[in-house]
């Protein structure tokens, strides 16, 4: 089992920045991938970055491109995702979530990957 916490959410407004953060523990070798995903009110979950623990391949969804970096810290066993130029639009629970799949160009988006989540953190931009 791997668990997860995010941390780091809150309320920000429009052009600001927030990093949050997702500390990994129990069986961290099931976690070669990790992804940050997305839900805002009334929407789906949807897919924002991806990073392979093992290569630091990385991968955005096209809204956050440019604006959003993900990165891992192995000592930490903590993921980030550093989120600038906020936009009301950003507005929604954050989740982390692992897969024990390596890294692929065509699965990293799919919520079906992912095993592992974590109970998310709210992010809320003000216009």
């Amino acid at each position: 089992q791997v668990q997860l916490v995010e941390s780091g959410g809150g309320l920000v407004q429009a052009g600001g920045s927030l990093r949050l953060s997702c500390a990994a523990s129990g069986r961290t070798f099931n976690r070669d991938t990790m992804a940050w995903f997305r839900q805002a009110p009334g929407k789906e979950r949807e897919f924002v970055a991806v990073i392979s623990w093992s290569t630091g391949r990385t991968y955005y969804a096209d809204s956050v491109k440019g604006r959003f970096t993900i990165s891992g810290d192995n000592a930490k066993n903590t993921m980030y995702l550093q989120m600038s130029r906020l936009k009301p639009e950003d507005t929604a629970d954050y989740y982390c979530a692992a897969s024990g799949i390596p890294l692929g160009s065509n699965t990293y988006s799919l919520i079906a990957m992912y095993t592992y989540w974590g109970q998310g953190t709210q992010v809320t931009v003000s216009s």
